[in-house]
């Protein structure tokens, strides 16, 4: 019985390429269809040259597979019991891309934001365009079915 647990479970891993949420390829995003628009959008975006994980996971070895998990099991949940079209960035996720953005833009956001000083708004809120592309942009799918999330 173990057996076929572990090997039907192994099956399932390598044939829904469930690996592909250890890997950092922005490549590997779109083994799910419902990513292609996020994907295509984000090649013509002005932070394209950035790896997905850079953005939506936490930079800590232990915090970044805990989300990746956390994230994988939440997909191949929805996308087997539920008829998920679109992903939307969870609650629990966007204080990662917060913090993802003001790692990296930490010269700009002391500028802006004093230390201490209450956040109004995510970066996100205003600059949603900057990582998926406009959806307006030349070769950018039309947003419909796998529109991408914020």
């Amino acid at each position: 019985m173990l057996g076929l647990v572990v090997g039907l479970g192994t099956y399932t891993f390598l044939y829904g390429q469930a690996y592909a949420y250890l890997l950092d390829d922005p490549a590997a995003c779109v083994t799910c269809h419902i990513m292609r628009d996020a994907h295509d959008l984000w090649l013509v975006a002005s932070h394209r040259t950035i790896p997905c994980n850079d953005c939506h996971v936490p930079t800590a070895p232990v915090g970044k597979f805990l989300a990746k998990l956390r994230s994988g099991w939440r997909h191949a949940y929805a996308f087997t019991w539920e008829d998920v079209q679109v992903l939307r960035v969870q609650p629990s996720t966007r204080g990662i891309l917060q913090a993802n953005c003001e790692a990296c833009h930490a010269p700009m956001v002391a500028a802006i934001q004093p230390r201490g000083a209450a956040r109004a708004k995510f970066c996100f809120d205003c600059h949603r365009g900057v990582a998926h592309g406009s959806r307006e942009a030349p070769g950018a799918r039309s947003p419909g079915r796998g529109s991408p999330h914020p």
